[in-house]
């Protein structure tokens, strides 16, 4: 796609993928990469990161509220939604603020989308979302229909609207590696709360690869979905021990509540509506006619475990994409 000529607005695009994905945007030659975000401090990092580039604009507001979303929206060609409560305890613990954000924030955004007749929509999902049960992936899994029923709206006049799910970003913010890395530095036994668990991984790169791949690409109401590699999370901190030279030490926590063994990218109901597309499935919208059978079982974590040496090469290449986004105020240091 030919960014030169597009406004692109990134919601959360001071979290760890909204970096990221302004990174990727402005050095596509983007004509203007919009921030709406909460964060006045992480935008001004994020300012003073860019040296005041006129090509990148910011809003401060919530998605909750609709008219920033309005104003946030005027003249966007392509809307990257990244802005959501990802935390599982965070959501079990507040979920009302849980669906206003993730639920009422998204319809804000696909309202507006449609008043303002953006190009194309893409929201962030969570393989969470695939047979939810805690608070976080219900309300990712209700984002998801809203966004697609988008597309069907009487008011949509040319607005194409899709959705993107992946697994654990390695080296986001609360993520599993830099919350292993703080407990060794400090001392710490590591804390796993199921020695069975898996998890699906990606790089952000790979993360921003799909979201690029779906906004050239949709039709409108299809959920994009990675090929990742799962692995067990003992692996993880194995490899995490070894880089810190100490023994792999670990308490078992036992489950939290609305935590899984096992994720799940794609699930079995969602069969028939997939197409492969290599590194890539589409599954396809439920108003669809087509029936495939490009993919026979569900897509989950137990069944696509990779092994230690590759968790080591992806936390790797993870660290090096991380060094060229470090800010100086440490935001994205290594712990």
């Amino acid at each position: 796609m030919d960014y030169a000529n597009k406004s692109v607005l990134v919601t959360g695009g001071t979290g760890s993928f909204g970096n990221f994905v302004v990174r990727r945007l402005l050095n596509a030659g983007v004509r203007e990469v919009r921030v709406l975000s909460r964060d006045e401090k992480k935008q001004y990092d994020m300012r003073v990161f860019y040296q005041g580039r006129k090509d990148l604009t910011f809003v401060i507001g919530d998605i909750r509220n609709r008219d920033v979303v309005d104003e946030a929206m005027c003249g966007i060609d392509i809307v990257f939604h990244a802005a959501a409560l990802k935390q599982v305890p965070t959501c079990e613990q507040h979920p009302g603020e849980a669906i206003r954000t993730n639920v009422l924030g998204a319809e804000n955004l696909v309202d507006c989308a449609l008043r303002h007749q953006v190009e194309t929509l893409v929201m962030i999902s969570t393989d969470k979302a695939v047979k939810p049960v805690n608070v976080m992936g219900m309300t990712k899994a209700l984002q998801e229909r809203l966004v697609l029923k988008g597309n069907l709206s009487r008011q949509n006049r040319g607005t194409k609207l899709c959705c993107v799910r992946y697994g654990n970003v390695l080296r986001s913010r609360g993520s599993v590696v830099p919350f292993f890395r703080r407990q060794l530095a400090l001392g710490q036994t590591m804390t796993i709360t199921d020695e069975r668990m898996t998890r699906f991984l990606l790089t952000l790169n790979e993360a921003i690869d799909l979201v690029l791949y779906a906004a050239e690409h949709t039709r409108g109401g299809e959920i994009f979905v990675r090929k990742a590699p799962a692995a067990r999370v003992t692996d993880i901190a194995k490899v995490l021990a070894d880089e810190a030279g100490k023994p792999c030490e670990y308490r078992v926590i036992g489950i939290l509540p609305g935590e899984k063994l096992h994720e799940i990218l794609v699930s079995e109901e969602e069969l028939v509506r997939v197409r492969d597309f290599g590194q890539y499935y589409a599954v396809q919208p439920w108003w669809s006619d087509g029936r495939y059978h490009e993919i026979d079982s569900e897509f989950g974590s137990g069944e696509h475990l990779t092994d230690a040496a590759e968790v080591r090469r992806m936390i790797d290449l993870a660290d090096r994409e991380f060094e060229v986004m470090e800010m100086a105020d440490g935001e994205f240091a290594k712990f």
